[in-house]
């Protein structure tokens, strides 16, 4: 089983910049991709940023160029830094990690989410 911890939110004012961690453990060596989502009230859950283990990042519209995703392979700990952040940012960011099952399927562990508001 993995399990992931996110940590890192907070209040920011418009304009700043936040860095969100996110530490994976369990049987890690079985995860080959982990991302950040986000979800506002009222909202649809969105994709921020994955990034896999091989190197490949893919950006949601919502990161808007600001965001950038980075990780470490060998301990499975992603980063989310943001710039920029607006109050559309608003929302719980949610870490994921994607890894093979038995049968080598693709499951899913994720975090409970780290609040960030942007607020002046």
């Amino acid at each position: 089983q993995v399990q992931v911890v996110e940590s890192g939110g907070g209040l920011v004012q418009p304009g700043g910049s936040l860095r969100l961690s996110c530490e994976a453990s369990g049987n890690i060596s079985r995860i080959f991709a982990m991302g950040w989502y986000r979800q506002a009230p009222e909202k649809a859950r969105d994709m921020v940023a994955v990034l896999t283990t091989t190197g490949s990042t893919t950006y949601g519209d919502s990161a808007k160029g600001r965001f950038t995703i980075s990780g470490d392979n060998a301990d499975k700990t992603v980063y989310l830094q943001m710039h920029n952040l607006t109050p559309e940012d608003t929302a719980r960011y949610l870490c994921n990690a994607r890894y093979y099952g038995a049968k080598g399927n693709a499951v899913d562990a994720w975090g409970q989410g780290t609040l960030v508001t942007v607020s002046s």
